[in-house]
């Protein structure tokens, strides 16, 4: 396999936006440039060795890097042998993905897409089924210190935040179009930003707004005061702008939308024994993937009153596992700190469909005459 063009039909169906690349960062508190350790001085790939440990690649494995960046966990799998599918919606990937594929020939196949996409990307290459997929959520270390991408409030730069530049809507486009009202929800469910009215206010009273330091300066004096210091007094404390910028991120890519979609079609692709990996720095992210795996780990349905008495006909995994990055990670790479690596183990059983008659809902409405069968 090769580092393909991305012109295909697989990269062609990646139209959404969504989370993207290696991460080395934390999302709430750790850009923001009061803070000495902000920028590590190497791009490092997060939770590398709890991910190898329970990854455990061998030659002719397939494993699916949704999340591809600059290859920083797709690079150990291929040194075992282990074929890649390496996605990413970002074209600033590409060249580490040229340049491993000419290390590795025959193992890795990268595309731009969404991993919204998995399995049109898996039937792209003609995979029906895989051994292992990773997710690494999130804004990338490269991504964050490039300025015109906007992600950062320590550059000044237009307020983009695309994940994927071919899409149309960016942080400026919320920023100065959308109502009071929408930017406090924004703000309040993707930042859980206590003060989201009083920013969104602001905003609104002082727009158009074009460039993120100009947004930053403006959230900085419109809450009623900045942030506390970090635990441990280090550092000047949390730009009051961190979690608006989290929020915006996340609304432009649909970063949330993208990960509840792809959470079933990664059960659905993994062979049994294989490893659905996620790793998350957003608490919102996490909980969607703690939740995920609670519910199709536990061998029973979710019923308070009798407990342990009906099979959960949706099982998928044999247990959940977590892993938090070590005090050793943490010094090496302080924007690793709140990242949290969950993993479920696939088992044997099948998708399962629901009765005809349970499938009807208000997106789905029961038609006229519809008789349950007997």
């Amino acid at each position: 396999m090769t580092a393909e063009d991305p012109q295909n039909k697989a990269a062609d169906a990646a139209a959404k936006p969504g989370p993207d690349d290696d991460k080395a960062h934390a999302d709430i508190d750790h850009d923001n440039s009061d803070s000495p350790d902000a920028t590590p001085k190497e791009h490092l790939p997060v939770l590398l060795r709890p991910f190898l440990e329970a990854a455990k690649p061998r030659t002719g494995t397939r494993w699916i890097d949704g999340t591809f960046g600059r290859g920083g966990h797709t690079a150990p799998l291929l040194e075992e042998g282990a074929l890649v599918l390496g996605l990413d919606q970002d074209e600033t990937s590409r060249p580490a993905a040229i340049e491993l594929a000419e290390r590795y020939p025959g193992q890795l196949t990268w595309m731009r897409d969404n991993f919204r996409n998995i399995t049109l990307a898996c039937r792209e290459v003609g995979w029906t089924t895989v051994h292992g997929i990773l997710l690494d959520l999130g804004v990338s270390s490269p991504q964050l210190d490039v300025a015109d991408r906007g992600f950062s409030l320590r550059h000044d730069g237009p307020l983009d935040m695309r994940m994927d530049r071919r899409r149309p809507l960016t942080a400026a486009t919320l920023v100065n179009e959308s109502d009071e009202a929408e930017l406090a929800r924004i703000f309040y469910e993707y930042g859980d930003e206590k003060f989201s009215r009083q920013v969104a206010r602001a905003i609104v009273r002082h727009r158009p707004l074009h460039s993120t330091l100009a947004l930053a300066e403006l959230v900085k004096q419109s809450v009623p005061h900045p942030r506390g210091k970090r635990a441990g007094g280090g550092g000047k404390g949390v730009h009051p702008a961190t979690r608006i910028f989290q929020a915006l991120r996340i609304a432009v890519n649909d970063e949330l939308g993208v990960l509840r979609e792809v959470l079933p079609q990664a059960a659905a692709l993994l062979e049994p024994g294989g490893l659905l990996c996620v790793i998350s720095f957003h608490s919102g992210e996490d909980k969607l993937v703690k939740d995920y795996l609670n519910k199709h780990a536990s061998p029973w349905l979710d019923t308070p009153k009798f407990p342990n008495t009906l099979p959960n006909p949706e099982q998928y995994f044999e247990r959940a596992l977590r892993h938090m990055p070590d005090a050793e990670e943490e010094a090496a790479n302080p924007r690793c700190r709140s990242a949290r690596l969950r993993i479920g183990v696939r088992n044997a059983n099948p998708i399962f469909t629901p009765p005809e008659h349970k499938r009807w809902g208000k997106s789905n409405p029961k038609p006229k005459g519809f008789k349950k069968s007997e």
